[in-house]
């Protein structure tokens, strides 16, 4: 070999066992992190699901409340036209 001693060997896989140690450790403190963003990023998730269903239901009433403004204005617009030949032109009927 290289001519190192017993003592000398035993030392470098000493080193290379507390540097796999620190290693492990530091990936395990990594894995944890990662769940608790994990985690955070779900319930962050959900909440916005939940937030898109509200706000799909909100745009579904304003949309039915449009429509129903709409047919007003046309019934209103047509009651005049029928009293009114100069509104009917200015209306385009």
């Amino acid at each position: 070999m290289n001519g190192l001693t017993g003592m000398e060997k035993f030392s470098h896989l000493e080193d290379k066992i507390y540097l796999t140690i620190a290693l492990v450790q530091k990936l395990r403190e990594e894995k944890e992190q990662l769940e608790k963003e994990n985690a955070e990023l779900k319930r962050g998730s959900g909440r916005a699901g939940l937030e898109m269903v509200h706000l799909e239901e909100k745009v579904e009433k304003l949309l039915s409340e449009r429509d129903a403004i709409q047919l007003k204005v046309e019934a209103m617009l047509e009651a005049m036209t029928m009293i009114d030949p100069e509104v009917a032109e200015a209306v385009g009927r």
